[in-house]
């Protein structure tokens, strides 16, 4: 076993960190969902190919460049003492060719399904560099690492899922701003897991620069916004239906309290538990948004 996982191919797959892919591809499936009020869209083929793109491809090239970028924070961060980079079974020439065969990989498939989805694949591959390479290195610039994270999560996926069958110029704001704030809500707390290691490196993250107990009452703040939010387009009938608005009620006390207890002392198993438990109210949307379509 041990021999198999140090093959490069192994290890370079481990790069893209497969349990990162749903991560996009939740959001973007939900788009297609909006998009075509059904649970499967017509465009069946093109939409497997943007999962291919919005899961291993693009995820193999952002994580390949923020590794490669990473490693002196990585050495001194225990949850990434296994990291292909770090224990030198992926070299940097190795890992610097994959992110550049990943790139190119993720823009030519992304053309199978469509030139605006390929203009939307290039942003993203554009924010990842923009995160992670000097000298803009928003990662590590307080608020915009933040900002960049929640604009690829919980606005570009759900809108390169809608794209697949619709303009993406119809994609709908209220969604976008409801993703964006869950995403930033959910990324905040990353940024503490990772505070004692980014510190030492001397990355300026937004936990170290606001701190463990500044970023966990934002965190909640924006989580708590959203949910506001998306109970007053309940409310108004506005792209989340009304027929939810009651359940709505009873669930966000639960999910602000849910919140507050996991991103007290995060921890990825602690985040993974949070998204678990969100996932119940997001189902229910997608159950009412296509009922009230039929």
């Amino acid at each position: 076993m041990t021999g198999v996982l140090d093959r490069p191919a192994v290890s370079l797959i481990a790069v893209s960190r497969p349990w990162f892919w749903p991560v996009s591809w939740v959001p973007a499936y939900l788009g297609t969902v909006l998009a075509s009020h059904t649970w499967l869209p017509d465009e069946r083929f093109r939409a497997l190919l943007a999962l291919l793109v919005l899961g291993p491809l693009i995820w193999s090239a952002v994580l390949a460049q923020n590794d490669l970028h990473d490693l002196p924070s990585d050495r001194l961060n225990p949850r990434k003492a296994d990291a292909p980079l770090v224990t030198g079974r992926v070299s940097v020439s190795r890992l610097l060719l994959w992110y550049r065969l990943s790139a190119v990989l993720s823009l030519a498939t992304a053309w199978f399904v469509g030139p605006l989805f390929v203009l939307g694949v290039a942003g993203v591959l554009a924010l990842g560099w923009a995160y992670s390479v000097p000298p803009l290195r928003l990662k590590t610039r307080p608020g915009w690492d933040v900002a960049v994270n929640a604009l690829v999560v919980g606005v570009v996926s759900p809108a390169a899922g809608w794209a697949v069958s619709r303009a993406p110029w119809g994609f709908p704001w209220q969604f976008a701003l409801i993703g964006f704030l869950f995403a930033a809500a959910l990324y905040i707390p990353t940024t503490v897991t990772d505070l004692a290691a980014d510190a030492d490196a001397g990355y300026t993250t937004f936990a170290v620069r606001y701190g463990r107990r500044f970023a966990f009452w934002c965190g909640v703040l924006i989580w708590t916004c959203a949910l506001a939010f998306s109970l007053g387009c309940a409310f108004l009938d506005v792209l989340v239906p009304r027929s939810t608005l009651v359940p709505q009620l009873f669930m966000a006390p639960v999910l602000v309290a849910a919140y507050a207890a996991l991103t007290w002392r995060p921890s990825i198993v602690r985040l993974a538990l949070l998204s678990v438990l969100f996932g119940v109210p997001t189902a229910g949307f997608a159950l009412a948004y296509i009922g009230a379509a039929g």
